[in-house]
């Protein structure tokens, strides 16, 4: 086919309207009063031909910033990774693009079973029981697991780590609201969560205790001590862990989380300005019957072969409203798939080579800044990113480092008070030796200039 989008011809306006049995569009909105329709012209551009279309919005694209022409050391959720070519090319393939919620098994074998492995392999990953087949992204992920810790607990408060992702506490604030349950914040200790605090925080009305691996600052949190902490208080323990950086680190399963979330954007997903993104939720086989959204199943059919189908499904559509276990009512089945061809390219020596180089970088990215002077504001075992005090307005360092062409971190200030002046920065595999040393020369240089100008 020539054309990706073929125009609707006078001809076919004609044979819908006689279809429906209405002569005309005005007849076919006969049923809205003259005084509240719009007359006039609407204040657009005029019409453009395809070619002219074409040029003007790539002339609009070629205005952002992106990580193909700018080296990005931003994160704060949302990485620059690795994304083989193969993930475009099948997610590309119309029956997958165009499809909807499987819900007639009989013809949706090739979604339910891509659908099915992106399920298994984020509970090989979390070291979890059971996945299900993706959700929003991970901060709607973690809001769910919270309200599912509520229901199954009958407990009315969650504590959550400062170290979590501000955006993600303040989507499970927003679904704390409307079940009447108290959110509790951990405060921090060195960029971890403090565990002598929780100690103190953790009662008998605490349903379950949410904490990030590695957490918002890049740091991995000592899963083990607060496991302990949460499952000795009767709670359950949820983990928000980026799926990339397990295959370096040992999955929550093993450390006994109950419930692990996440976002799999890390996994074949481009950044894309935020969104949208593919949120994980994986759990131990005693909560199963709980999990939101969707689960896909093995199965076999009358002839004995192998088959999927939807099962377990506790949502509002399938059962009574007051028995469900959750409204979210989309999927992001073609996030999902890409996730999934990511995944299947890179195999498990593929996942963990990226993971590693990202704690390589990462560890070069801090002993560069180190020997420049900067102060690195938590020391430890640290993924992906490093929080470094640049000493003056990080809005500015960042319009500077774009105009050498390159995207700075996230200012820390603007989600916590005592962070002012500080830049939260983002090494991936995809950073070269080369860009990192560029990178820490131009900070230095800015520093330098902004203090020699206020001497």
């Amino acid at each position: 086919m020539k054309h990706r989008y073929l125009p609707m011809t006078s001809q076919d306006e004609k044979d819908m309207l006689k279809t429906i049995g209405v002569q005309s569009i005005d007849e076919l909105f006969s049923d809205i009063p003259e005084k509240v329709r719009f007359k006039g012209e609407y204040n657009i551009k005029p019409a453009k031909s395809e070619s002219a279309l074409t040029k003007e919005l790539a002339q609009l694209a070629g205005k952002n910033a992106d990580s193909v022409r700018y080296a990005s050391f931003l994160g704060a959720g949302v990485y620059d990774h690795y994304k083989p070519i193969v993930v475009d090319h099948v997610i590309s393939r119309s029956e997958f693009y165009t499809a909807y919620t499987p819900y007639q098994p009989e013809i949706s074998q090739g979604e339910l079973q891509a659908i099915f492995e992106f399920q298994t392999m984020i509970a090989e990953l979390t070291g979890m029981d059971i996945a299900n087949s993706s959700m929003y992204d991970g901060g709607t992920a973690l809001a769910e697991a919270g309200m599912l810790a509520a229901g199954q607990t009958r407990r009315k408060k969650i504590l959550v780590s400062r170290a979590v992702h501000p955006e993600s506490r303040d989507v499970v604030r927003t679904y704390a609201l409307g079940q009447s349950i108290d959110v509790v914040e951990v405060p921090l200790k060195d960029g971890r969560t403090d565990i002598d605090a929780l100690k103190e925080m953790v009662d008998e009305n605490t349903a379950t205790v949410m904490i990030q691996y590695p957490n918002f600052f890049g740091q991995v949190e000592n899963l083990k001590e607060i496991e302990t902490i949460v499952h000795g208080a009767g709670a359950l323990f949820t983990v928000s862990s980026n799926p990339l950086a397990l295959g370096a680190l040992t999955p929550p399963g093993k450390f006994g989380a109950d419930i692990t979330v996440g976002d799999a954007q890390p996994f074949g997903i481009p950044e894309a300005f935020g969104g949208p993104h593919c949120g994980y939720f994986a759990v131990t086989q005693k909560l199963m019957r709980k999990v939101p959204g969707r689960l896909v199943g093995e199965t076999t059919d009358d002839e004995g072969r192998r088959g999927f189908v939807l099962t377990l499904q506790a949502r509002e559509q399938h059962i009574r409203r007051d028995k469900a276990t959750s409204n979210i009512c989309s999927n992001q089945a073609l996030n999902a798939l890409a996730a999934s061809v990511a995944m299947t390219a890179l195999g498990k020596e593929g996942a963990k080579e990226i993971a590693v180089q990202n704690i390589t970088k990462t560890h070069y990215m801090k002993q560069q800044l180190k020997k420049s002077g900067f102060e690195i504001a938590f020391d430890g075992a640290h993924f992906n990113e490093i929080a470094v005090k640049v000493g003056s307005s990080v809005k500015e360092l960042n319009a500077a480092l774009f105009e050498k062409d390159m995207i700075g971190g996230y200012d820390l200030g603007l989600s916590y008070d005592e962070l002012q002046g500080h830049m939260l920065i983002a090494v991936t595999e995809q950073r070269s030796k080369e860009e990192i040393d560029a990178f820490v020369q131009e900070i230095d240089a800015f520093v330098r200039e902004t203090e020699a100008s206020h001497a």
